[in-house]
């Protein structure tokens, strides 16, 4: 299927490695013009060159430089029509004993700073009638690990949001929806079980399809979510997880 995305400029946040760097590749790889950002220069520039994009240092906790990173992406390609919040983290732990700044840097990431950057976006967005925003977040904001409070918590709380700005940016052409990933193999999988062998071995008994997920198969969930042809696919929350999840 053709996604219709040649030429679409994109923006993929915390893409230096794992899921959002897949994603990032994907796009590239479907014709658009691709921009990635990470609080590390030297990994973002390392991962834009491996990909043919462009990398962008930007701290996702640093607020008010969002307007500034949107306007640098938009100065080097063009008006930004796809935009794509990835954060990793935040650290494991609780559910009780976290310590109050761990909480106010969690939702920082995980909330405040998507939300910066989405409300630069859709300025431009909605004057040209067409956007596509899509946030990585996880399925445990469905069936919540006991080990990852700050990610249940504030997670839950972004997909919140995306449901109730769909609502609201619909009629302008610009949609939201959340990518739930279950057991992806990833270096922070790898940290969570003590390595990804560990995983693995787990996921072989766990998930219903018997493995780990691929970070190309969240990308490709992504590229469609990003794509014309999703044009009329908002507010959802789309589990990518092997059958893990229960829930309905």
């Amino acid at each position: 299927m053709d996604l219709a995305l040649e030429g679409r400029v994109a923006l993929v946040t915390g893409a230096s490695g794992g899921i959002g760097l897949a994603i990032a590749r994907e796009l590239a790889a479907e014709g658009a013009r691709v921009a990635i950002s990470s609080r590390s220069a030297d990994r973002v520039h390392a991962a834009a060159a491996d990909i043919r994009a462009r990398g962008f240092v930007h701290d996702s906790a640093d607020l008010d430089a969002a307007p500034g990173l949107v306007e640098r992406v938009e100065a080097e390609f063009g008006p930004l029509e796809v935009l794509v919040t990835n954060t990793g983290g935040p650290p494991a732990g609780g559910p009780l004993g976290m310590p109050r700044s761990d909480w106010e840097s969690a939702y920082r990431n995980l909330v405040l700073a998507p939300m910066a950057l989405i409300e630069v976006a859709v300025k431009g967005m909605r004057s040209r009638g067409f956007g596509r925003i899509v946030n990585v977040a996880s399925t445990t904001v469905r069936e919540p690990a006991p080990t990852l409070m700050l990610s249940n918590a504030h997670r839950s709380a972004i997909v919140t949001a995306f449901k109730t700005l769909a609502r609201d940016l619909a009629s302008d052409g610009i949609t939201l929806n959340t990518l739930l990933p279950g057991r992806i193999a990833t270096d922070r999988l790898g940290e969570l079980y003590g390595s990804l062998e560990a995983a693995e071995q787990q996921a072989r008994e766990e998930v219903p399809a018997g493995r780990l997920g691929r970070a190309e198969e969240m990308a490709a969930a992504a590229a469609f979510l990003c794509s014309e042809h999703a044009g009329y696919i908002t507010g959802v929350s789309l589990a990518v997880d092997g059958g893990l999840t229960r829930s309905v």
